[in-house]
């Protein structure tokens, strides 16, 4: 069988090839109902656009993909995603090329958009986040050789360039700063557990932990939202070894910890020293102000744009190791009080 043709779809559907057109790409110049009509029959006969076509065209795409295996309330709330987008932008933008971004349930469905997309020619080159140990997203773009830089790291790329920040001594710099203030019991609430960067900072705050003796460290787990965050505090401070100290891999659950605090009779900093990861605005307009974690999201997001247009021009991009986040102590931590 031959492969249906956009000529098929208009003699469907009775209308032009031209209207056919402007219904696909969403532009103006159909009516709704026309609009549905026409991609129910694409859909219906296997219309897509001949990615052999573009492809002989010689032309690119002018656009980067960015696929996010978040839910989307996260991203819309998460100051750290905001950053990093506004610096991809702000260095696409300069080549003139666009970010096409897609919210994606798994890693299965985050393949698949980047075997579409390379075969429609939507994109040049994507940006790989959320890296995991042995992460199948690798050697798929790698038999796709698809242009690719992973904003994480370090190891676990395979042949792909990345951009990554050194998270283990960040956070060995954390816990030896309340460990200096007199802090024994420590505790961290930390992010998905699944993902490279998570295993990372765990590993640090163990061995950390462990060469300073404080027994009393633990690790629990959420998922980067407030509401979780705030579970995971409530859990922690009601525990009979209550922590002095808690460390959160984000700012908005470091907020929600703060409220959390307050809401259970306790004293930031004079009953619990609180730090944040990802330092952001957030973190000053609260009382007392959040002791964070912070580097420039916005030139992290940057520099993984130019290294990604470096990788789709030809040129040789290995890994590039980034600005590690730096401490600004703050009002949330104190020496703990005596009990």
């Amino acid at each position: 069988m031959k492969r249906p043709t956009i000529a098929d779809v208009a003699r469907r559907a009775g209308v032009s090839k031209g209207a056919v057109s402007y219904a696909l790409n969403g532009q103006p110049g159909v009516s709704e109902a026309t609009r549905q009509r026409i991609l129910a029959i694409a859909a219906e006969i296997g219309y897509s656009p001949s990615s052999a076509a573009r492809a002989l065209s010689g032309a690119t795409a002018n656009a980067v993909g960015l696929a996010l295996c978040r839910p989307a309330r996260t991203l819309g709330i998460e100051p750290f995603f905001m950053e990093l987008i506004s610096g991809i932008e702000a260095a696409l933008s300069a080549r003139s090329y666009a970010l096409t971004l897609q919210v994606v349930a798994d890693q299965e469905a985050e393949i698949a958009v980047y075997r579409r997309w390379w075969a429609e020619r939507r994109v040049d080159g994507v940006f790989v986040c959320d890296l995991r140990t042995h992460d199948p997203r690798v050697p798929a773009l790698e038999t796709l050789q698809l242009p690719a830089v992973v904003i994480g790291g370090p190891g676990h790329t395979g042949n792909l360039a990345s951009v990554w920040s050194d998270d283990a001594a960040a956070l060995v710099e954390t816990v030896e700063y309340l460990g200096a203030l007199g802090h024994r019991r420590i505790a961290r609430v930390g992010g998905l557990p699944s993902l490279l960067h998570t295993e990372i900072r765990t590993d640090a705050f163990d061995q950390v932990c462990r060469r300073l003796g404080l027994d009393g460290a633990v690790t629990v787990w959420s998922d980067y939202t407030g509401e979780e965050g705030a579970r995971a505090t409530r859990r922690l401070l009601s525990s009979a070894t209550r922590p002095t100290a808690i460390i959160y891999d984000n700012d908005v659950m470091a907020i929600a910890g703060l409220s959390v605090a307050q809401e259970m009779g306790l004293s930031v900093p004079g009953d619990l020293s609180l730090v944040a990861w990802d330092d952001s605005p957030l973190c000053q307009l609260v009382h007392p102000p959040l002791t964070a974690l912070g580097r420039d999201i916005p030139a992290y997001g940057a520099h993984a744009a130019r290294q990604l247009l470096a990788v789709i021009a030809g040129d040789p991009v290995t890994g590039l190791q980034d600005e590690t986040a730096h401490l600004t102590p703050r009002g949330s931590t104190a020496p703990p009080r005596e009990r």
